[in-house]
């Protein structure tokens, strides 16, 4: 199939292609190029023209708990610090009380959402202590229905009890394990736990231990506010990151999600390290962890992705966020350009999640793309193209989403989805959910 459009973008550094097309063969891309010349090398594809669209790379969200949105709206007593966010309301309230029908309902429509804002690909972490086990395979079933390029994970804690963290650590290894035995399957996996203050070092060490056996990454929260960092110095006398740095377990295998509250000397080894960073700018102001240094981290050689942490979906919004906050925290509109956040909401974010091949349009890359309506006010041209995106589209822009050579979303809905059906399923667990809170 040739898939054209007014414009081409296959990537965050690449030079956008006027009146092109991508030319996509079974799962991945074959060839992107002037439209024309396309047509004339391959006068028996089926072609799909949009006027007035701009083709990309389909976002891929480094970070998100598709649970959260069980809580949007949940009622609560005021917080006055991160700590009473997690221990007087996150963790009694919502994560403590999830179920799999709770989890499968949110799964479903975050799912949905997320094809028809313009996301392919998603790295999930599932915080649901007494939803053991088998609560990533149910979510594993949903994904595969909808056909996104997903990797799940369970944060493991000793938050409850020790036997609990055992349960989460072996909820992980059953997972990458199916999805290996797996073939046709879009959705792979990996370790997680939940930071320093709920996970005893023995257990954060098998934890890394289990990764390198199964050959897959380890994520966690690192300094989402400033209480971890301050628990570290406090009981060990050092930063987290230090921390982790003294126990030997910082490498390019650690995706530390978060690093909004970390020191100069943190980022120097992670850095260092080569230790891989997510980005959620906008859930990072709702809690009132802070704004991350993410410029720093970048021009310091770490790879970024970007995440909604399930609190907006719409990848489009979070871009807009991780564009200004930087621009006002460090007084300087040079900040952080356009073209850095759809690096991170694009490549740098499968690279981030352990995805080969994604987020680029280019020969044997994978054929996962967006669509988007780029008629603006304003005229669109090739020095303002990643501007108009980032700033002046949103996910109602979109048109069609393709996954792995298929089509997902079309005309601006989701093949297949029943959504008021959805939103009436997500209403009533979110009831269960608010009614035990």
């Amino acid at each position: 199939m040739l898939i054209e459009a007014d414009w081409v973008l296959p990537a965050w550094d690449a030079d956008p292609v006027r009146n092109g097309a991508v030319r996509v063969l079974g799962t991945t891309i074959d060839a992107v190029g002037d439209a024309v010349a396309l047509r004339a090398q391959h006068p028996a594809d089926e072609v799909k023209a949009n006027a007035g669209c701009a083709i990309l790379p389909g976002f891929v969200n480094a970070h998100t708990h598709l649970y959260g949105t069980l809580a949007h709206g949940i009622p609560v007593d005021p917080v006055d610090s991160f700590w009473s966010f997690l221990a007087n309301y996150w963790w009694p309230k919502v994560e403590d009380r999830l179920d799999h029908d709770m989890i499968v309902a949110a799964t479903e429509w975050v799912c949905v959402e997320m094809l028809r804002t313009g996301t392919t690909s998603f790295y999930d972490i599932l915080e649901a202590p007494h939803a053991l086990p088998g609560a990533l395979l149910a979510q594993k079933e949903v994904v595969d229905r909808w056909g996104l390029r997903g990797v799940l994970s369970f944060e493991a804690t000793e938050r409850v009890s020790r036997e609990n963290g055992a349960l989460g650590l072996l909820e992980n290894r059953s997972l990458i394990e199916a999805c290996r035995a797996d073939q046709s399957s879009l959705v792979s996996g990996a370790l997680c736990f939940h930071t320093t203050f709920t996970c005893p070092e023995p257990f954060i060490r098998s934890a890394f231990s289990l990764a390198q056996d199964l050959d897959v990454f380890v994520h966690a929260h690192v300094n989402e506010g400033v209480h971890e960092a301050e628990w570290n110095i406090r009981e060990r006398g050092m930063r987290t990151v230090e921390w982790y740095d003294s126990i030997g377990v910082l490498s390019p295998r650690f995706l530390a999600s978060q690093c909004v509250q970390v020191s100069e000397t943190e980022r120097a080894l992670i850095a260092e390290r080569g230790v891989r960073v997510s980005h959620m700018p906008m859930a990072n102001g709702e809690v009132g962890g802070g704004i991350a240094p993410i410029p720093e981290l970048l021009a310091a050689g770490v790879t970024v992705g970007l995440g909604s942490d399930g609190y907006v979906n719409d990848q489009f919004e979070e871009m807009r966020s991780a564009f200004l906050l930087p621009k006002a925290r460090l007084l300087d509109p040079a900040a952080m350009p356009a073209r850095d956040v759809l690096r991170m909401a694009t490549q740098g974010g499968a690279e981030s999640i352990g995805l080969a091949k994604v987020g680029r349009l280019e020969h044997g890359w994978a054929a996962d793309l967006q669509v988007v309506d780029i008629r603006t006010p304003t005229p669109v041209t090739a020095h303002n193209l990643v501007d108009q995106l980032v700033l002046r589209r949103s996910g109602q822009h979109v048109r069609d989403v393709m996954v792995a050579g298929t089509f997902r979303t079309l005309n601006g809905e989701v093949t297949g989805a029943d959504v008021e059906k959805l939103r009436a399923r997500m209403n009533e667990q979110a009831g269960r959910l608010w009614s035990a809170a």
